[in-house]
């Protein structure tokens, strides 16, 4: 099996979300070709689509019938709305169809084997109104054949400096870790931020906090358990009791609170010496 040159890909971008937003002009500053995005939201599809030169876009993604010719279509959908995708769409026999997912295996492609299935994942969170630099977004795929790994591999490469190859088990754990260090951390920084507006204090206070944190963890080694610090790790009972007393309005942060102090003092066998 031979796919076309890398710089002559049509590219069909079914999604008009956060992430086909971001990736479709990177494709084009790529020298890549988007030909049409397909949404089942008419506006984004239309205006993603004005953005990028020679695209058009569909009204809705295109159910039981064939889409218009592509060298490659990308499926920037949420991962729970890809299967249904890529049931409903009467693929052309030898298509490379590859999903964005972290979380999805490639075996989804499985009740589809007239396809050439593969996965490019970007390991990056995106949102409305922020730039990305993708040279330094990781890129990783993942193929059902050679040819299609060679070829995405190559059309990674050309949007990133950190490109590889990674099975399906692998990006699921990557996926895990990113859900900790990101969203996780995201909402934990949105309760800080809830708990200090209660107390009539800006948010900005912590921003030093924070980036310091998370610049020392990035360098710690071997690992940021390394340099975890705070009242859970110094086993600081009348300091505890007493953070768990001011979120008695908060049950449910209460709650998270008792455990992410058991599972920070369970990363410390024994606290450290009085100093």
């Amino acid at each position: 099996m031979t796919h076309p040159t890398l710089s002559a890909l049509r590219i069909g971008l079914f999604g008009a979300g956060r992430v086909a937003a971001a990736l479709g002009p990177a494709l084009v500053a790529a020298g890549q070709q988007v030909v049409f995005v397909a949404s089942r939201t008419p506006g984004p599809a239309v205006a993603l689509a004005a953005s990028l030169p020679g695209c058009v876009a569909l009204p809705q993604a295109p159910a039981e019938a064939a889409p218009p010719p592509a060298d490659v279509y990308l499926l920037a959908v949420p991962d729970a709305a890809v299967p249904a995708l890529l049931a409903a769409v009467a693929w052309p026999a030898g298509a490379v169809v590859v999903h964005l997912a972290g979380a999805l295996p490639l075996a989804v492609f499985t009740a589809q084997p007239q396809v050439h299935g593969g996965v490019l994942y970007p390991l990056q969170t995106f949102s409305s109104g922020r730039a990305i630099d993708w040279a330094t977004v990781p890129l990783f795929v993942e193929a059902a054949d050679p040819a299609t790994g060679a070829l995405l591999l190559a059309l990674a490469s050309q949007l990133s400096r950190a490109a590889a190859q990674l099975d399906s088990a692998q990006r699921l754990r990557l996926h895990l870790g990113a859900v900790f260090a990101s969203n996780f951390t995201n909402h934990l920084l949105g309760l800080a931020q809830a708990l200090l507006t209660e107390a009539g204090l800006p948010f900005e206070l912590l921003h030093p906090l924070v980036r310091e944190t998370v610049e020392k963890a990035l360098a710690a080694q071997p690992t940021p358990f390394a340099v975890q610090t705070g009242p859970a790790v110094r086993h600081d009972a009348p300091t505890l009791a007493a953070h768990q007393a001011a979120l008695a309005s908060h049950p449910a942060w209460q709650g998270l609170y008792a455990q992410l102090t058991a599972s920070i003092q369970a990363q410390v066998a024994e606290p450290p010496p009085a100093a």
